[in-house]
């Protein structure tokens, strides 16, 4: 296993972050996601953490608690090898409050969040997605609070869009408040809409990106494509998330069955390292029903694809150029003759770089 230091936090995580949203099938869309019972979490949290994994991810509505008490009975008696983080924002209960990124939601759900866990602290607590009820300050605050407590390491978000993250950044700042130190976000070789704002914002503020979603719901692990009919236990058949071009997307895969076939490596194995090439991501969450898809991943942190193999794939998925990225590519600043390039996020290169 491999390590990246979690922005300037000094702590490192391992390339590979288990995901916890399989672990539980409480609540109808939680069966068809995940499912997994006690016995099979413990003996795949088991094996990721003997593997070097030193990163678990789950969130209080996953599978409505179950999966962070799953999480908590799993790592017990591991506690100190594991950085663990969870999430708040989503509904816990029938309440007008049990939602949403108030003070009174985030110190209710942490602590409910504690007790399921059987830990006395989070080492990253993230929002799962913003709260358009509630002021940013409030939110940053509250999460400030708590680690103030003890009760919580550092602070994250996830699904954010670029302004808000730098909005909230900006107020930190400004009121010496805890900063969020990562983003949980979706990236992958189908979705690479966060390369047009959130990954320069990220990588100019010093933010860690964790991924989520980097096989694109399954879309990119190879039971999918031309002439491939997933059976019924595939999520993406019943549960297509999230939302993708499945015509680009299977000429992608196409290329990456052939990129794989050279490296004696599998589809998702190439999915995976694609996105762990590109130096802004922190780490990767990668979430499993079956220890041989456990496996499999596992063995994504071993490939490293030639600088040919990665120009082949960013040219089969890069997003075109939207308004203002476009005006860097026109001519009225360059010598005539010159011709400029660019690099897999759209910005321009000198000569010789």
């Amino acid at each position: 296993m491999k390590y990246r230091v979690l922005a300037d936090t000094g702590v490192f995580v391992s390339e590979l972050c288990l995901g916890a949203m399989t672990f539980g099938g409480r609540g109808q869309m939680w069966e068809v996601i995940g499912g997994m019972g006690q016995d099979a979490v413990d003996e795949m949290v088991a094996r990721a953490l003997d593997a070097g994994i030193n990163f678990i991810d789950t969130a209080d509505v996953y599978a409505a608690g179950e999966s962070e008490t799953m999480v908590g009975k799993a790592i017990r008696g591991r506690r100190s090898e594991v950085v663990l983080a969870t999430k708040v924002r989503g509904r816990m209960g029938e309440g007008p409050n049990q939602v949403g990124l108030s003070r009174l939601h985030i110190i209710e759900a942490a602590e409910a969040s504690l007790r399921r866990l059987g830990t006395d602290w989070i080492d990253i607590y993230q929002i799962h997605r913003s709260d358009p009820l509630t002021c940013i300050d409030e939110t940053l605050r509250a999460l400030d609070d708590l680690v103030r407590q003890g009760k919580v390491r550092y602070i994250g978000c996830s699904n954010l869009m670029a302004w808000q993250l730098m909005q909230a950044l900006g107020i930190s700042r400004r009121e010496g408040l805890e900063r969020f130190k990562c983003t949980q976000s979706y990236y992958s070789l189908v979705g690479r809409e966060l390369e047009r704002e959130m990954i320069p914002l990220l990588e100019d503020q010093g933010v860690g990106l964790l991924v989520w979603s980097p096989l694109a719901g399954g879309l990119l692990s190879g039971k999918f494509g031309p002439g491939r009919e997933p059976g019924g236990e595939a999520r993406r058949a019943s549960f297509d998330f999230p939302p993708a071009d499945l015509e680009r997307a299977d000429a992608i895969v196409e290329m990456m069955r052939e990129i794989a076939s050279g490296h004696g490596a599998s589809v998702a194995q190439v999915a995976l390292a694609w996105v762990l090439a590109n130096p802004a991501v922190t780490s990767v969450i990668i979430g499993a029903r079956r220890m041989s898809q456990l496996e499999d991943n596992l063995g994504a942190v071993e490939l490293e694809l030639s600088e040919a193999e990665l120009a082949e794939l960013d040219e089969a998925s890069r997003l075109p150029l939207e308004y203002p990225a476009w005006m860097d590519v026109l001519p009225s600043d360059r010598r005539p003759g010159e011709v400029r390039r660019f690099d897999r996020l759209g910005r321009g290169l000198e000569d010789g770089a």
